[in-house]
């Protein structure tokens, strides 16, 4: 997934000394961690360098992690190359046109409700949330229910089994 406008609300927030801080959805976090044990691999490709978002991705154990990169199709290409994993096998969340060339080479293409009218116009789903609001996890929630095992999951956070 893209980072600034998915997991969070694409707004950068600058003090007076330069400091960058951003604002991410617990929701999307929770949701990240929780798939991984239903065997979906997570990474991010994104734009920007940020100590924020590096810190984000590391904290949600991300397996790819790609920053400061505006050319992203090459980034996928190198984990379809390193990983065996078909490009059909693969779903990418963006916001922006920057995102287009590997939303249009995976298998399965999500965009948040407030992305950009271009892509949202070219994605397989419009999702319910708007980016770093929920977006993610409306994904994450449609492909446990997509593979079977949204019950299951919800059975094991209610058992105590997460």
């Amino acid at each position: 997934m893209d980072i600034d406008g998915v997991l969070t609300d694409g707004l950068i927030r600058l003090d007076e000394n330069g400091v960058e801080s951003k604002t991410f959805s617990t929701r999307d976090g929770f949701a990240l961690v929780w798939i991984r044990q239903y065997g979906l691999a997570t990474g991010a490709i994104s734009g920007r360098t940020s100590h924020a978002t590096e810190l984000r991705c590391k904290d949600l154990r991300f397996d790819e992690i790609h920053l400061g990169t505006v050319h992203k199709l090459p980034v996928l290409e190198d984990i379809l190359a390193r990983t065996g994993l078909p490009a059909e096998n693969i779903a990418y969340i963006g916001d922006d046109i920057l995102d287009l060339p590997v939303m249009l080479r995976v298998g399965v293409s999500a965009a948040p409700a407030d992305a950009y009218s271009e892509v949202l116009r070219r994605v397989d789903i419009v999702l319910d949330g708007r980016g770093g609001a929920g977006a993610v996890r409306h994904f994450l929630d449609l492909w446990l229910m997509a593979t079977g095992r949204y019950e299951t999951a919800l059975e094991d956070i209610l058992h105590g089994n997460f």
